[in-house]
């Protein structure tokens, strides 16, 4: 489970056998949820409350890129 990186105590991360289209998981706590990438969606949400998924949307949509980027790297090297 390859971590793209940790800020403010969520963790952000793929699975190393993942599927399109680039997507991201995010941890903290006991509380999880996966978000689409380009353009930034919510795919489903354990435990995060609103205010929470403001954040954490707003943190993907600041590094969407970088997220992209990694997986591209990851998928394109595992090949």
């Amino acid at each position: 489970m390859p971590t793209v990186f940790t800020l403010f105590g969520y963790r952000f991360w793929f699975y190393g056998n993942d599927h399109t289209p680039i997507h991201i998981h995010v941890k903290k706590g006991g509380a999880v949820a996966k978000y689409d990438i380009l353009p930034v969606s919510l795919v489903y949400n354990h435990g995060f409350k609103a205010s929470e998924l403001k954040m954490i949307e707003t943190i993907l949509k600041d590094n969407e890129e970088i997220i992209a980027q990694h997986w591209n790297t990851f998928f394109n090297n595992a090949k």
